[in-house]
């Protein structure tokens, strides 16, 4: 309440300094601001060109998937072979 107060008790020649002063300290701020303003658009640029890239590398790589055939992983042909060799090794009865 005291910010009321001093504006009150404030001539009409301080008021109109006051407000120039305000006016020349915002006229003198706008070129960091536009500066600002333009370096925050190209962030934003910047960002959307990369999540546009990423989510074209995602869609083209399930675009791969479900158009290549299914070829059979390294580990399930591993474990075919390691099965194949139990059956082959494994032991046999006697014949008396």
């Amino acid at each position: 309440m005291s910010n009321q107060h001093e504006e009150q008790e404030l001539t009409q020649e301080e008021l109109t300094a006051r407000k120039e002063e305000m006016k020349k300290f915002y006229e003198e701020s706008i070129p960091y601001l536009e500066a600002q303003a333009k370096y925050e658009k190209l962030l934003t640029e910047i960002d959307e060109a990369r999540f546009k890239r990423s989510t074209l590398n995602y869609q083209w790589a399930q675009f791969i998937e479900n158009t290549s055939p299914k070829e059979k992983g390294e580990e399930e042909e591993e474990e075919e072979k390691a099965f194949e060799q139990e059956d082959t090794s494994a032991r046999k009865l006697k014949k008396s």
